[in-house]
């Protein structure tokens, strides 16, 4: 949205109170998250303002001390795992519902995003009862299980909606010139829709590392993951090494958010050439 040089001094007032408007709206939505990141650099263990003195001795407790470290190498592991095969099954039911004659397509579609409808406690709740007749409790298979349920519908959106200007006239003439369905795939569909696909990935990475709900009933002593220590910290004893791991959970999700922009601009850049 641009503002010309011929607008009206009304159109001018509208134009430049919407953007007072979003940029206060914006400001009251970041502001908590804001606060956060000044006092992990507070040198006394209260969260107080004004702070007496900056310290970095937080930050040295959540990288030294092993209660921390487990807990980020834990979500780790089991982001970078649900991530894999979210990505995997994502794709695979993207692929499925784009075909033209595909049964069904509403009625599967609204089941393969019904975890992100639905509260997540629900899911955590309905997960711990299956798991728990099953044996899958307190284990990272179960952790890893019920983490890819709800983010394999980010991987089903973001790469359906890549899928929605794919030519698929490039698979037949490939096919008919005798590439099989794995030379197709790899070779024409897989880099047109890589951005999408590495979207949906970076979506479920989050979607995975972030999440606690569904860690609070699966996960046991061992598979405590850092925003379930991060919970567990601020309910047994508020320590200011949560702001420190707060704001690392914070740099990085700003980090993912700015490449999945540069890979939306990337993905419309590719769209704009293929149409022309």
């Amino acid at each position: 949205m641009s503002m010309s040089a011929y607008a009206s001094p009304v159109e001018k007032a509208w134009y430049y109170l919407h953007r007072l408007i979003a940029g206060a709206v914006l400001l009251f939505l970041i502001a908590p998250i804001l606060a956060i990141i000044p006092l992990s650099f507070n040198s006394v263990p209260f969260f107080t303002y004004p702070m007496p003195s900056l310290s970095l001795r937080w930050y040295q407790e959540f990288v030294f001390t092993a209660r921390w470290q487990g807990a980020l190498q834990n979500s780790m592991f089991v982001a970078v795992s649900v991530t894999l095969l979210s990505t995997v099954l994502g794709t695979l039911a993207a692929l499925g519902l784009s075909r033209p004659h595909f049964p069904w397509r509403t009625a599967v579609t609204c089941l393969l995003i019904s975890p992100m409808i639905v509260p997540v406690v629900i899911t955590a709740l309905g997960v711990y009862f299956f798991f728990a007749n099953v044996g899958l409790l307190n284990s990272f298979a179960g952790l890893i299980l019920a983490h890819t349920v709800l983010a394999t519908p980010f991987v089903v959106i973001t790469v359906t909606a890549t899928l929605k200007g794919f030519d698929y006239s490039l698979s037949r003439a490939a096919a008919s010139l005798g590439a099989t369905p794995a030379t197709v795939f790899f070779k024409i569909t897989l880099p047109l829709i890589l951005p999408g696909l590495i979207s949906g990935a970076l979506f479920a990475f989050l979607t995975s590392f972030d999440e606690v709900v569904v860690a609070l009933f699966v996960a046991g002593p061992e598979q405590r993951t850092l925003p379930k220590v991060m919970f567990s910290g601020i309910r047994e004893e508020i320590s200011p090494t949560i702001t420190a791991a707060a704001t690392v959970l914070i740099l990085m999700a700003i980090t993912l958010l700015v490449t999945l922009e540069l890979l939306r601009r990337r993905s419309e850049r590719l769209r704009g050439i293929r149409e022309t």
